[in-house]
């Protein structure tokens, strides 16, 4: 949690000195001083409106945090062409009628935020290739956590995602925590479920909780409790996994953890022991944050989701920074054990990714 009050403590701030400095930079725009004809109060009122109106049209339309996220980095960028703006003048001596650093700062947001908006709401397929020492053959998995139904697609297009995923033809799928959050409804929960069922994985479909899924607020808020979740999840052929451990043709030894959210979770080392050395162990852990405890037992390989790829620059790497995740996004490797962190194939809440994208992840596991 210390994670995201940084992050909410940060956009508040920014919120708030962003406001201040927008009304500024609003009324410097030429039509807006034609408009107040020299009147001090109506050079504060009319840009405050305006940016007032504009505010309240985001939060409408997105939210107030993706609100407060477009007008964060408009005022950034604002600084940053104002900055360029006192370098030019004091370079060339002279003062440019053309307000440049307003309607500069203004197109590049346009932009950026365009393109994060792109980045977050299009999903993209990321391929790894991992190789063992076990006598396991291939395995195909397919990989994806973070849907957050309702957040950039509903039901119907989480069912269209999985489509693309059952195109790739995986042995196995995981859905690796956040498959829902308190902003989804009982409707599109049920479609995707139900769109789990078309899942045509020789070994099936698994699932196990992250912080979301469960809710942070009352069942009624969205229609549905966890309890109605994991029903449905069963009812559509998913295996949900709660600290528990299953084997797989004799050969694939799943291990799937309840998150670190829920309270009292049995260790990685409990989990695994016990289990043979020659299966190919892969434990499922939501929020990436045990690495050193997993690395320590006999896992092969650790998938997670959770840090939705660090978001948005400048906050990528908070998690890391903080000690709250190990690893933001990526492939590496600790002890022999396999990590992959997935930037998740949706997002909680903002509908901006920057320096990361939406996806889901194929894994290609080459044995002997």
């Amino acid at each position: 949690m210390s994670f995201w009050f940084i992050v909410l403590s940060l956009v508040a701030v920014g919120s708030i000195a962003g406001a201040v400095y927008m009304i500024w930079s609003t009324g410097r725009f030429e039509g807006i001083r034609a408009l107040a004809h020299g009147n001090r109060v109506l050079q504060i009122v009319i840009p405050a409106v305006i940016v007032a109106g504009l505010f309240g049209l985001c939060v409408l339309t997105m939210s107030f945090m993706n609100a407060a996220v477009v007008f964060i980095h408009f005022a950034i960028f604002r600084l940053l062409f104002g900055l360029a703006g006192l370098i030019v003048n004091k370079v060339s001596g002279k003062k440019t009628a053309f307000y440049w650093q307003g309607w500069g700062s203004l197109a590049l947001s346009v932009v950026y935020l365009g393109a994060a908006f792109f980045l977050c709401h299009h999903v993209w397929q990321k391929t790894y290739e991992i190789t063992t020492d076990k006598a396991i053959g291939d395995l195909k998995i397919a990989m994806f956590a973070d849907s957050h139904i309702g957040t950039t697609f509903d039901g119907e297009g989480f069912a269209a995602q999985m489509e693309r995923i059952n195109a790739q033809k995986p042995d196995i799928v995981f859905i690796v925590g956040d498959f829902v959050d308190d902003g989804s409804n009982r409707e599109d929960m049920i479609k995707a479920c139900e769109a789990l069922k078309n899942m045509d994985a020789p070994y099936g479909v698994w699932y196990v909780y992250g912080n979301h899924d469960k809710g942070y607020y009352s069942s009624a808020r969205r229609g549905f409790s966890s309890t109605d979740l994991m029903i449905k999840l069963k009812q559509n052929g998913v295996k949900v996994m709660t600290d528990d451990v299953e084997i797989v043709d004799d050969r694939i030894a799943i291990v799937g953890r309840n998150d670190r959210s829920m309270g009292n979770r049995r260790s990685a080392a409990e989990l695994t022991e016990g289990i043979d050395d020659d299966k190919y162990i892969i434990i499922l852990d939501h929020q990436p944050s045990d690495y050193e405890a997993e690395a320590a037992t006999k896992a092969d390989l650790v998938l997670s989701g959770h840090t939705h790829g660090g978001q948005l620059i400048p906050i990528t790497y908070v998690g890391e920074w903080t000690g709250q995740n190990d690893r933001t996004y990526g492939h590496e490797k600790r002890n022999g054990t396999d990590f992959v962190v997935t930037s998740g194939i949706s997002d909680w809440e903002l509908k901006f990714k920057t320096g990361t994208w939406s996806e889901y992840v194929i894994i290609n596991v080459r044995g002997r």
